[in-house]
């Protein structure tokens, strides 16, 4: 009863990855949206392997696959938000661009998280998809939540302080508005 309660009044999706030690990812996701009373639904674009140490495998799930996940959840679920974490390559990210923009499927604000790398600093996205990310799924987004290497990396600058922190801010909104 409290989960129909839930889903007909409050249904988010992530997108990302799955990770194995349960502290990021899809996991961490829908660990904060049950804690906020939301029914979660998920779509894993890649499945790692990884614990405190860090990331010893990344297996992407094929493009299609990804698609028919999001698909399903989007014609089965209410969803009032969706969230991105993880997305891997640029095949995948095309996949969820074009789906996302179908007219067919409702326009939930989207926050897009552009992970490129775990805590323990390995790479969780290809070079080519990040071009891809900015330019297909950015201008989607109701709000970018890069951490403070990520916002380098798009800014091409080292940030290190609040006041660098201030004005990465501001730029990433005029460049990505």
């Amino acid at each position: 009863m409290i989960q129909k309660r839930l889903l007909e009044n409050c249904a988010a999706l992530t997108i990302a990855g799955s990770d194995s030690g349960g502290g990021a990812g899809i996991q961490a996701d829908l660990k904060t949206f049950s804690a906020l009373g939301v029914f979660g639904t998920s779509v894993i674009t890649a499945v790692t392997a990884q614990n405190l140490k860090g990331v010893t495998a990344i297996q992407p799930i094929n493009p299609d696959v990804v698609q028919k996940q999001l698909v399903a959840v989007l014609e089965g679920f209410p969803i009032k938000a969706i969230k991105t974490g993880m997305l891997f390559s640029a095949e995948i990210i095309e996949i969820i661009a074009s789906t996302l923009a179908d007219p067919h499927y409702p326009k939930a604000p989207r926050i897009i998280d552009p992970v490129f790398a775990a805590t323990s600093g390995s790479k969780l996205i290809q070079d080519d998809a990040i071009r891809l990310l900015t330019q297909e799924l950015f201008p989607m987004a109701a709000l970018i939540t890069p951490n403070m290497p990520e916002a380098g990396i798009l800014l091409d600058e080292q940030l290190e302080t609040r006041i660098h922190l201030e004005k990465a801010a501001r730029q990433l909104f005029e460049r990505f508005k």
